[in-house]
């Protein structure tokens, strides 16, 4: 068990105390359940980069690590789902992309494709923990501004969501499309 795959492993551990978090109600809950987010998407580019960085990619790592990036985002889009503060069709939208890209890559592995996370895929990934960590703020240093920041970083990551699924299936229909799909 390398580094890498220990942080992803924190990652996925993480993902519990997040949704524990949440689920008590005080004054700071919404201020420590974003700071567990945030510390857990942390994780996310600190393992790649020392996974890269050391040469310790592992077919482990290679699983468990979109793997627990997909929990995570979607266990807190269905938290803001619940606690209201996002409408579930923005939830489904975005865990529904998440899995038809994973079913993209997994067609595309079978043949031999390996398709590699992309700039925007990047971008996606940084806009929607954003809107997402702006959302459990809510309350706090947003509401100062009078601005819906939440909704706005939401809208931006959704785009960014639709612009990179769209993007995936572009290219990869190009790859796949040579052999017979």
């Amino acid at each position: 068990m390398n580094l890498p795959n220990r942080l992803t492993l924190a990652r996925l551990l993480l993902i519990p105390v997040f949704l524990l978090v949440i689920s008590h109600e005080s004054l700071y809950t919404d201020a420590i359940a974003a700071a567990v987010f945030v510390l857990s998407a942390a994780t996310d580019g600190l393992d790649g980069y020392y996974a890269r960085k050391n040469k310790q990619v592992t077919l482990l790592g290679k699983f468990m690590d979109p793997l627990v990036d997909k929990l995570l985002i979607s266990a807190a889009l269905v938290v803001l789902v619940d606690l209201g503060r996002l409408p579930g069709w923005i939830a489904v939208v975005i865990i529904s992309r998440e899995f038809a890209v994973t079913g993209l890559r997994s067609i595309a592995a079978a043949e031999g494709v390996i398709i590699t996370a992309s700039n925007l895929g990047k971008i996606k990934t940084v806009t929607q923990i954003i809107a997402i960590t702006a959302l459990f703020l809510r309350d706090f240093p947003f509401s100062l501004i009078h601005l819906p920041f939440g909704s706005i970083a939401m809208a931006v990551a959704l785009f960014f969501t639709l612009w990179s699924g769209l993007d995936y299936f572009m290219k990869s229909w190009k790859l796949l499309k040579k052999d017979g799909y």
